[in-house]
């Protein structure tokens, strides 16, 4: 059984990872080539999001692994074999209960810990690339600002941006003048300053113009270092400023101070009360997992799994729904939270109590009689298929 279900597990959970990861992947290039940073940040951007994914996976994992072990079982009669032995249904939830026990526990550190800390890290990367604290690259063949007194603009660059050529850079004093520079090529040196770099020039001409000087001062260098002031950037704020990045026990001493603002209160109750629902809902996940895997006999409807998925994340979208109208102060977030739960865990326990202790009983026996029929009057619509009735009617 353990077996069974480690393989669907984890391939759903590394499946959808992956899946969320590449979606966020082609925007967060967008992103960073827009503004004009490191190739590199994207892949920091998307460890810090692994978490997240991480904690949405589980779930999912957990209840297909669930599913399509038992499925597997049923549909080879290996089911029906430990049932004749005298193994009963709860008997055979311990080995999922276990897989459901530790990873609750993990989607618990997760969600509560460290979730909170990767999504602060998250969104400080995304405010450094906006100041251009990363170090953003110059976009070639464009022009580029510094600050509202310089604009740098490069033809060509090689070497990973080491080597730089066919240079344009003009820059205000402040004063009324101005000077303006055109090279053939140059580089950027670091300096013991951390707010000042050097940009050495080769080959090239500069003019100078002064406020009251009617004609400009030109000069010819065959090397030139020009000092360049770094843009101050303010500090990113510290971590809590939204309720995704803050822990449990932060959500629990935000939610009753008094000294907050209702609308912190609420938020930070709904938060609180959203991801401890979502936790605990994996606990009835090995339920419900045990109820719809099970087709009915002489039957390989895969009805069970295509109407799993859409409980699990209809319930999901419900929280996430229940949450924001909680935050919002129009309904408790304890009912807003915990209503959807009971419901949720209420329809899973009839259904495997249907399931166990009925005999006979099917939960979605009414919806495997339907989609049976609906499945027959398509199949005769189809013209091969008419043609191959034909033909056995023929044969017979």
């Amino acid at each position: 059984m353990a077996r069974l279900i480690a393989v669907p597990l984890f391939s759903t959970l590394v499946i959808f990872a992956m899946l969320l990861v590449l979606d966020r992947m082609l925007r967060l290039f967008d992103f960073v080539a827009t503004e004009g940073g490191p190739v590199s940040v994207v892949w920091r951007m998307l460890a810090n999001l692994l978490p997240e994914y991480v904690g949405l996976g589980i779930p999912v994992g957990l209840l297909l692994g669930t599913l399509l072990a038992f499925r597997k079982l049923a549909t080879s009669s290996e089911l029906d074999v430990m049932r004749a032995v005298g193994m009963s249904y709860p008997r055979m939830l311990r080995v999922p209960y276990m897989y459901a026990i530790t990873l609750g526990l993990l989607n618990f550190a997760i969600v509560g810990f460290v979730q909170p800390d990767a999504r602060y890290n998250y969104e400080k990367l995304r405010f450094e690339l906006r100041t251009g604290a990363l170090g953003a690259s110059i976009k070639v063949g464009e022009f580029t600002h510094f600050g509202n007194n310089m604009t740098l603009r490069i033809e060509q660059s090689h070497d990973n941006g080491r080597k730089l050529s066919g240079i344009f850079l003009r820059r205000d004093d402040g004063k009324g003048g101005s000077i303006a520079v055109t090279a053939a090529s140059g580089q950027f040196f670091a300096i013991d300053n951390p707010d000042e770099i050097i940009f050495r020039l080769n080959d090239g001409t500069l003019i100078r113009t002064e406020a009251g000087v009617a004609s400009p001062r030109v000069l010819r260098f065959t090397a030139f270092s020009l000092p360049i002031s770094l843009p101050k950037t303010e500090n990113f704020r510290i971590r809590g400023g939204q309720n995704l990045e803050r822990t449990l026990p932060e959500l629990v001493r935000v939610g009753t101070d008094h000294g907050a603002t209702k609308e912190e209160r609420d938020t930070s109750r709904a938060a609180f009360n959203f991801r401890t629902a979502e936790v605990l809902s994996i606990l009835v996940l090995p339920l419900l997992a045990l109820a719809l895997g099970i087709p009915p006999k002489r039957s390989t409807s895969a009805l069970g799994v295509f109407l799993a998925i859409i409980m699990i994340v209809a319930y999901h979208k419900v929280n996430e729904y229940a949450q924001a109208v909680g935050g919002l102060g129009k309904i408790d977030p304890v009912l807003a939270i915990w209503i959807p739960f009971t419901v949720f865990t209420g329809l899973t326990l009839w259904m495997f109590y249907t399931i166990a202790f009925v005999p006979g009983g099917q939960p979605i026996g009414a919806l495997e009689r339907v989609f049976s029929k609906l499945g027959k009057a398509i199949g005769k619509l189809m013209p091969g298929r008419r043609d191959a009735n034909r033909s056995k009617e023929a044969a017979a």
